[in-house]
């Protein structure tokens, strides 16, 4: 049987198996893809997603798994970053002929971008926590404050007044029409302040820990943390904390994007219609081929057999409702959108505004300048993606962005 796959082997025992069939991979990719690999501890190949791309510290759209270590920079600073998507009872004829007002009431609702330097004031956090903030963070401030007791600069972070906020970047909610003109709910976010001052400590630290022991390797940013060294459970009960943050904001965002429409000229309605929440930047303990192994997903979605995900595109292109196939070798991932195609800074200086405004046409959303970063031209072909990946997702749902929200 022919295999959907392509490998990649250096010859110094690193394996790479790559969903990349049709989608250009640039070299830092595999150059990275190529270090990763060759650590004595990754449990038999490293996998790359369709979308994979070079990245701060690990490889975007990368799946590697472990025994004994965890490498706190493939999992990232935005710990736990991932998807949420709800369908409506409304459909596409519900919706006004302006969407403007759908728009400026999300925007109002959910705090997003960053002024003031993040400091007071600044518009993408909370001045006054809202009730159903607070009684969120009330859950997760216990956990918080014994991780903070061990190590005091994660406490100097934003967040609780992050919690139930969109952040920069490529972190979005949209309004969406599937294939039977059903409105859908769709945002993109993560753990925020906490998540990123979590990951920056343990990056250090797992740095410092190299230089002690006098381990070399092909990266700095690939230092790890050996299981049942001295920091190693700290960070893995700190990881998934700021894992649970961010499912709890995605969860926080998207029930006031829903009483906000409700606000609106829209006709009652309901949704939570299947719903999903997963994230794609992240660790956790799988069992594969016979073995525990912590499995980190740094923009890979987990695609097991019969699990509902989320892989988007750019602002202009569609997304995708997905079901996992539950691909063994790709250790039942997928990946976690259409995967940059060039930097932001390369992005800015190719495109226009008009370039933009045309890409986007149709789409209720930002047309400035300070988004040129992130439209379309600047992301892979989604439907190359989705091809590259056929034998690890099924398509349930197609979706259409009619209304996006950007920080």
């Amino acid at each position: 049987m022919e295999r959907n796959y392509e490998v990649l082997n250096d010859g110094d025992g690193g394996l790479v198996k790559m969903w990349t069939r049709g989608v250009p991979v640039e070299d830092a990719a595999l150059r990275q893809l190529r270090n990763t690999a060759s650590l004595p501890f990754v449990f038999r190949w490293v996998a790359a997603m369709p979308d994979v791309h070079f990245g701060m510290g690990a490889t975007i759209g990368s799946v590697v798994p472990t025994v004994g270590a965890i490498i706190p920079a493939a999992v990232g600073v935005d710990i736990g970053c991932g998807m949420m998507a709800s369908r409506t009872t409304l459909t596409a004829s519900d919706l006004p002929d302006g969407l403007s007002g759908l728009r400026s009431a999300i925007e109002a609702a959910v705090p997003h971008g960053r002024t003031h330097g993040g400091r007071r004031g600044d518009r993408g956090a909370w001045g006054e926590l809202p009730e159903a903030v607070a009684t969120a963070w009330a859950q997760l401030e216990p956990e918080f404050a014994q991780i903070t007791e061990a190590h005091p600069k994660i406490g100097r972070s934003n967040n609780a007044h992050h919690l139930g906020t969109l952040g920069t970047g490529n972190h979005f909610i949209e309004l969406c029409l599937d294939e039977e003109q059903r409105v859908w709910i769709m945002l993109h976010s993560g753990s925020r302040g906490a998540g990123n001052r979590i990951g920056s400590h343990f990056i250090a630290l797992a740095k410092r820990e190299m230089e002690r022991w006098f381990i070399r390797l092909p990266d700095a940013n690939l230092a790890y943390l050996a299981e049942g060294s001295r920091y190693f459970w700290d960070y893995f009960k700190a990881v998934r904390w700021a894992q649970e943050f961010a499912r709890t904001n995605r969860e926080l965002m998207m029930a006031a994007t829903v009483e906000a429409l409700r606000t609106t000229e829209l006709p009652d309605f309901e949704t939570d219609i299947d719903a999903v929440n997963c994230h794609h930047n992240y660790v956790d303990t799988e069992m594969h081929y016979g073995e525990r192994v912590f499995v980190t997903r740094k923009g890979a979605v987990r695609a097991g057999e019969g699990e509902l995900g989320i892989i988007p595109g750019s602002m202009g292109a569609k997304s995708f409702i997905v079901r996992g196939r539950g691909e063994r070798e790709s250790f039942m991932s997928c990946s976690h959108g259409a995967g940059r195609a060039m930097s932001r800074t390369e992005a800015r200086r190719r495109f226009t505004v008009e370039d933009h405004a045309a890409a986007t046409e149709g789409i209720e959303c930002r047309k400035d300048a300070d988004v040129l970063d992130e439209t379309p031209a600047a992301y892979k072909p989604i439907d190359a993606v989705m091809a590259a990946q056929a034998d690890l997702v099924d398509v349930v749902h197609t979706l259409r962005q009619v209304v996006c929200v950007k920080g």
